[in-house]
């Protein structure tokens, strides 16, 4: 790692090989293609029935009232109206914070089935192109994977290029929460992948809710595999600006707000992940304990203090990470700010050893995810510092209990 230099000579030429890199991007993978949600599909009519719809004479809560809200409305209802719900509206009652996770687990396998139903219908429509039909062979495999009996689906949407969460542990009952927040090209397609499993969002939340497991087994924790918002496709503008980061912080913060209990929260954040953390962390819950970056290619801000939140915040990069070579600043828009791994950011620096790139940070056995797993269980003193005189564990009295 390099100091940080603030002085104006150097700063303008970052600026100028910042917009040397658009440009090379630009000329190589074009303008991001803006993909806007049908204003009639299925999920669309969906919201607009639920919000004409009536139980018990009561109107149903709006999908974007406050967590607190909608929990209140669904402790009111019987057993049989919450599923009945659930089966008539599951692209909703699946989605909705505040609605018992149980039930968003069930309403959500009801919605992938329809899911599954439309997908291989696609695949012999021949109006479709051969590449429209193999997407829909893909997809169709995807979400029978996610209908396996043991799996967690916490938010499902299939539009577009879809989203969705999934949990691994009791999120009831854990004392410890770890969100996964994964970086550019995160949608139902690369939401888990057979070859570098670990690099994929579900691969990740596992891989890290195995290695907590491992360093705190008394406690009761959960990890989320967070890819429930519209992630940029490929390293095209919309990576490089923060429209995105904006629109997933709003969904991560609303996330969070909704968990249920008083579990402490740990974000962890993977490359663009990042940027949306630090977009969402000053607004963020004040049980979100803990925010860890990797591979970051900045946290829009200009260091941790002007992040504006009580959560520590963590940063972590492989040598070999090629986001080190990226321009760290932010100019007209473009670029995310200063290197959250410069020591005049102000994060705590802790050691990526054997992270082995920018993909593989949640690789088992490594010095990374053993980190991540410290932090996620909040075992402090176990966390391995970047530099040898230990001053990631500054200012912190002890062990936090969950």
């Amino acid at each position: 790692m390099t100091s940080f230099d603030s002085s104006p000579t150097l700063n303008a030429w970052r600026a100028l090989l910042a917009v040397a890199v658009v440009f090379v991007i630009l000329a190589t993978t074009g303008w991001s293609a803006v993909r806007h949600r049908h204003a009639d599909g299925p999920h669309e009519l969906a919201l607009a029935s639920w919000a004409r719809d009536r139980l018990a004479g009561r109107a149903l809560p709006e999908v974007g009232a406050p967590a607190h809200l909608t929990a209140h409305f669904f402790a009111t209802l019987t057993s049989g109206q919450r599923r009945a719900l659930a089966g008539k509206y599951p692209s909703v009652v699946g989605n909705l914070n505040g609605v018992p996770v149980a039930l968003r687990y069930h309403a959500n396998r009801l919605a992938l089935r329809q899911a599954v139903a439309v997908e291989k219908r696609r695949t012999y429509d021949e109006t479709l192109t051969v590449a429209g039909r193999d997407e829909a062979a893909r997809r169709t495999a995807r979400f029978r994977s996610m209908l396996a009996k043991d799996r967690q689906i916490l938010a499902f949407d299939p539009s577009g290029r879809g989203r969705a969460a999934e949990v691994f542990g009791d999120l009831d009952r854990a004392s410890r929460v770890s969100v996964v927040v994964p970086g550019v090209d995160t949608d139902l397609l690369t939401l888990e992948r057979s070859h570098r499993v670990n690099s994929a969002p579900v691969g990740m939340a596992k891989s890290l809710y195995r290695a907590e497991r491992a360093a705190a087994p008394a406690t009761r924790t959960a990890v989320i595999a967070w890819a429930d918002y519209t992630a940029p496709a490929g390293l095209g503008m919309d990576a490089m600006l923060g429209g995105r980061a904006a629109e997933g912080a709003v969904r991560l913060n609303a996330l969070v707000r909704a968990l249920p209990g008083r579990s402490a929260v740990s974000l962890f954040c993977h490359s663009y992940g990042s940027v949306v953390c630090g977009v969402a962390a000053g607004e963020a819950p004040g049980r979100v304990a803990d925010i860890a970056v990797a591979g970051s290619p900045g946290m829009r801000a200009d260091s941790a203090a002007r992040l504006e939140t009580g959560a520590r915040i963590w940063a972590m990069r492989d040598r070999d990470d090629w986001i080190r070579d990226v321009p760290h600043l932010e100019f007209g828009g473009i670029g995310h700010g200063a290197d959250p791994v410069d020591p005049a950011f102000g994060a705590r620096l802790v050691s990526a050893a054997g992270a082995a790139g920018h993909s593989g940070y949640f690789e088992p056995g490594t010095e990374s995810l053993g980190n991540l797993a410290a932090i996620g269980v909040g075992a402090y003193g176990s966390v391995r510092c970047a530099t040898a005189d230990g001053a990631c564990h500054r200012g912190i009295s002890g062990e936090r209990e969950g």
